[in-house]
């Protein structure tokens, strides 16, 4: 085992800890958030849990291995999620760093930004955004952030943290059935609802600056979560530097290093993962994903969540964006412009997160593409057939 390897098994352990020490009720800030409408949940099932037995001879043919599900530290909600978050007014929020990370989310007529300041301490938000129950979601070791509805066969789920991984993987489970839930499938792989799918909504991380820009008036994440939390700094010190992810990779893909970012599109045979620094460099990169053509988009301007003891003070790695280029049936072309992107149709301006500032489409969205902005193992490990571009 490298030195290195070492070392962030034994951070990722500590980070762990310092969580479980610091589970005191409290509002780890001095804002003071709004709770918003929620839906009730599901009652629980009288089934056998996949927290106790992942090996329970009722449950279904697993979809991963069992045996490869390794503790992560902390005990079933350990790492609490937030099961009644509190909101304030993005004009009201004093404590972000325009480049701190924030997860950029709409669903129907509605935006929220989830900070990754909190989203690191918590890793899943249960909520309802635009009328739909969502699970906001966010795994520091693979830096995922994805977004999924709660609704499964007309029920409402709720989603905690199981204290274990899979491939350095956040795995969630359900309170109703208590099934484990990677969260780069979000597909149910062991337990009572193994196969089950979750429908994924797209969801992106950009800068506050950006965010706040493009919505000045929406709702964000609160830091009154009801728990002591250290919010702002990162318990991953380092972990960008790092050869390899804390808790080990399974994928012996060695075309990228394990640790290089990437942007994950499509699944299976269509799977493609856009080489994220060879974005930042062209800011421009157009893409075929199976059927579908998608632009991704790069800006400066974000910290990184997981280099610097304090989130703010990351290194800038920029935002990236992906969408379908095509509007009223018309394929554009993107050019970087500026602090944003020009369309050679139109000459419309357009910001990292798809929305025409300026010019003859001025108020026009373009429609966001499903996506991962995360580490080559942990895409490696969930798309083993994907392709890499540039080539």
């Amino acid at each position: 085992m490298r030195a290195r390897h070492r070392i962030w098994i034994a951070a990722a352990a500590a980070a762990a800890l310092v969580t479980l020490a610091s589970c005191s009720s409290g509002t780890g800030a001095d804002d003071e958030g709004t709770a918003l409408p929620q839906d009730g949940a599901a009652e629980t099932r009288d089934v056998p849990s996949a927290l106790d037995d992942m090996h329970h001879p009722d449950f279904p043919e697993p979809l991963i291995d069992p045996d490869q599900v390794l503790s992560g530290g902390p005990p079933p909600d350990g790492i609490p999620p937030i099961d009644e978050p509190k909101f304030v007014k993005t004009g009201e929020v004093d404590w972000l760093a325009d480049s701190e990370p924030v997860l950029s989310l709409t669903v129907g007529d509605e935006t929220r930004a989830y900070p990754l300041q909190i989203m690191m301490w918590h890793e899943i938000v249960n909520e309802t955004v635009g009328d739909v129950p969502v699970a906001v979601t966010y795994c520091p070791l693979c830096n995922s952030g994805v977004a999924f509805e709660r609704t499964v066969d007309g029920e409402v789920f709720t989603f905690g943290t199981s204290g274990m991984l899979f491939e350095s993987n956040l795995v969630m489970y359900d309170r109703q059935t208590e099934s484990l839930w990677p969260q780069l499938t979000g597909v149910a792989s062991i337990g009572h609802l193994t196969g089950t799918e979750l429908v994924s909504i797209p969801m992106g991380t950009v800068s506050w600056g950006d965010y706040r820009e493009a919505h000045p008036d929406t709702w964000v994440l609160s830091r009154d979560t009801g728990f002591d939390r250290a919010y702002g700094s990162n318990p991953y010190t380092g972990y960008d530097s790092a050869d390899a992810p804390g808790f080990g990779a399974s994928t012996d893909d060695d075309r990228l290093a394990l640790m290089a970012r990437v942007v994950g599109i499509g699944t299976g045979d269509d799977a493609v993962a856009v080489v994220r620094s060879a974005v930042a460099e062209s800011g421009v990169l157009s893409v075929t994903v199976g059927a579908q053509e998608a632009v991704v988009l790069h800006s400066g301007g974000q910290s990184s969540a997981l280099d610097s003891g304090q989130i703010a003070e990351g290194a800038d790695i920029g935002s990236v964006g992906v969408f379908d280029p095509v509007v009223e049936g018309e394929a554009l072309t993107f050019t970087p412009a500026g602090d944003g992107f020009t369309d050679a149709q139109t000459g419309s301006t357009w910001n990292i997160l798809g929305e025409a500032t300026a010019g003859p489409l001025e108020g026009t969205e373009l429609e966001a593409v499903e996506h991962l902005d995360t580490f080559w193992f942990a895409w490696a490990a969930f798309q083993p057939d994907t392709r890499i571009t540039p080539d």
